[in-house]
């Protein structure tokens, strides 16, 4: 199995690297110091699961790789429009990509039956660009419950969590999905793959829509805001009103905002991608995150004063983010 990693940063070289001490052919896409430890020492893994080193394939130039049978995707979902020149030279017809994002992803009607099925998100989708580079027939869900962080060039910390759910838009249990979740399992790591993933999208999605952007705001970790009274009543009223969204559309996960806080509280000190984002002065990738439900919310007709509030802060600091970047 070929698989390139196109985004080799702290989840797609932990990927990549699970993936190559499995046997698959891994090809990582990478730039700057990162791409050059990468190829001088490999990707170095410190987990609390143990320490470990992949040898693998790493370069700048998707034309060096040429086609594979499945792209992870591990870039920011806010640079899909943008990567047509990374991904085009990987594929060939029946080539997956397989997308390792956070928030609503622009697939997400896409054979998904009901009144909004083929329905297009601007938020996440505008004018249609990202569809135009990322055909949807390609797409395989992906919900990544890991944590990580580059420690160093070529250094990955791995956090905690193992699991990388994945699952196709037609909610069916195809080949290419099992190939893929058994090469995962090879390498150490969860991959279950889901009738409906877009259940595990809204769990997921709980603790982004709400963690990220006040993360971002505050400059706060995880357990800080979990224990913080009055930052925690926001929280809850965030989740809250994401599953009133998430239920308009007919998606109803099986956990409770009281176990959803509980589980980012142990994380412990863990700051959010939007918050290290931030630290690093690069753009903030809350569309998906925040600006896609609030739109949802808008066509289903459901009240989301709280997501609104936030959304409208934190635009105004992605917009400051985006002028320094």
């Amino acid at each position: 199995m070929k698989v390139a990693v196109v985004g080799a940063g702290a989840i797609g070289a932990y990927v990549g690297a699970a993936l190559q001490r499995a046997g698959a052919d891994v090809h990582l896409l990478a730039r700057g110091p990162h791409l050059a430890a990468m190829r001088q020492h490999g990707v170095k893994v410190h987990s609390p699961r143990g320490d470990w080193t992949a040898q693998v394939h790493a370069t700048d130039r998707a034309e060096d790789i040429g086609p594979v049978d499945h792209v992870f995707l591990g870039l920011k979902a806010n640079s899909y429009a943008a990567c047509g020149p990374l991904v085009e030279p990987l594929l060939q017809e029946h080539t997956s990509v397989i997308a390792a994002q956070n928030g609503i992803p622009w697939w997400y009607f896409h054979r998904h039956g009901g009144p909004h099925d083929g329905k297009r998100i601007e938020s996440v989708d505008p004018g249609g660009s990202v569809t135009a580079v990322l055909p949807q027939e390609r797409a395989i869900g992906c919900v990544v419950y890991a944590a990580t962080e580059l420690e160093g060039p070529g250094v990955v910390r791995h956090i905690e969590g193992t699991r990388f759910s994945i699952g196709e838009p037609d909610r069916s249990v195809s080949k290419r999905c099992l190939e893929f979740s058994e090469a995962m399992q090879a390498g150490g790591l969860k991959c279950p793959v889901e009738p409906d993933l877009r259940n595990d999208i809204w769990i997921k999605l709980l603790g982004n829509i709400s963690f990220n952007p006040i993360s971002a705001l505050t400059r706060a970790t995880m357990r800080e805001m979990c224990v913080h009274d009055s930052t925690r009543g926001v929280i809850e009223l965030m989740m809250a009103e994401t599953l009133s969204v998430a239920s308009a559309l007919g998606c109803h996960p099986e956990i409770s905002i009281e176990r959803r806080i509980a589980g980012a509280e142990r994380v412990g000190d863990h700051r959010t991608s939007t918050l290290q984002d931030l630290e690093k002065g690069k753009p903030l990738e809350l569309d998906v995150l925040l600006s896609a439900v609030v739109e949802l919310a808008e066509f289903t007709d459901v009240k989301v004063p709280t997501l609104r509030t936030v959304a409208a802060i934190s635009d105004l600091l992605a917009q400051g983010t985006a002028v320094a970047a």
